[in-house]
C-alpha cells in the first residue's frame, strides 16, 4: 500500500506546522504561489489545504486578494485558557488523590518531562514548547478519562500557535518551571487543594501574559 502523502496533505501538514510554529504569523496575507512554491507542489493542492484550514479557523480567503491567517484572539485566548482550567484542574486534582503506586508512576513521567523543559531553556523556544505539552499531557492522561484525554487533544493546535507566543522570553520560561515544579510537588504529596491551586495560578498567568503579548 502506497502511504506517500497526497500533494494536498503536503500542502495542509506545510501550512497549518507553519501556522502553528508562527512562522506564518497572525495578520500575515499570503498568496496561494507562495505557499505552493514552499510546499513544491501546485496551486490546486494548495487551494484544496487552504479549504480545510479555514474550517479550523487558521485561515481566512480572500477571492483575488490571498489567504489571511487569522491571528489568535483575546476571546480564544480566554475560552482555551477557562476549557484547560476546568480539564487540567479536574484531572490533577484526581491524580493527587491517587495512592501511593499510582501518584509515584505519574511523578516519576512529570519529573522527565520538567527536566526536558530545562534543558529547553537552552534548546530554544520550540523544544520548550513542546516539552511543557507533555507534562501538562500526562497529568489529563493520568486521569484515566478518555473523554477529557480527547477534548484536551484537540485543543493541542491552538495551545501550540498561544504558547509559541507565550514562551518568547527566558525569565517567562523559568518562571514556568517553577510553576510546573509546585504542580509536580503537590501531586507527590497528594495535597489536593494545593495542586488545584498551583494548576489554576499557572494557568492563570500563562492567559495573562498570552494577552499581555498581543
Amino acid at each position: 500500500m502506497d502511504t506517500t502523502p497526497s500533494a494536498t496533505d503536503r500542502a495542509y501538514r506545510f501550512t497549518k506546522d507553519a501556522i502553528l510554529t508562527r512562522h506564518y504569523a497572525g495578520g500575515d496575507l499570503l498568496s496561494e504561489g507562495e505557499i505552493a512554491t514552499g510546499v513544491g507542489v501546485s496551486r490546486t493542492p494548495v487551494r484544496e489545504a487552504l479549504l480545510r484550514l479555514e474550517t479550523e479557523g487558521l485561515v481566512r480567503l480572500y477571492p483575488k486578494r490571498g489567504v489571511l491567517i487569522v491571528p489568535v484572539s483575546q476571546a480564544e485566548i480566554d475560552d482555551v485558557i477557562e476549557t484547560r482550567r476546568l480539564v487540567e484542574g479536574f484531572a490533577a486534582e484526581r491524580a493527587a488523590g491517587e495512592g501511593d503506586e499510582a501518584r509515584g508512576a505519574l511523578v516519576s513521567v512529570l519529573t522527565g518531562h520538567l527536566s526536558d523543559m530545562r534543558a529547553a531553556t537552552e534548546a530554544g523556544k520550540r523544544a520548550f514548547v513542546l516539552a511543557d505539552r507533555e507534562f501538562h499531557r500526562a497529568i489529563v492522561r493520568a486521569a484515566g478519562n478518555q473523554v477529557l484525554a480527547d477534548l484536551y487533544e484537540s485543543l493541542r493546535d491552538r495551545q501550540l500557535r498561544m504558547m509559541e507566543e507565550g514562551a518568547r522570553t527566558p525569565e517567562r520560561m523559568r518562571t514556568s518551571i517553577d510553576e510546573h515544579r509546585t504542580i509536580l510537588d503537590a501531586i507527590s504529596a497528594g495535597d489536593v487543594p494545593a495542586v488545584r491551586e498551583a494548576v489554576h495560578r499557572h494557568l492563570d498567568t500563562a492567559g495573562a501574559v498570552l494577552g499581555a503579548r498581543r
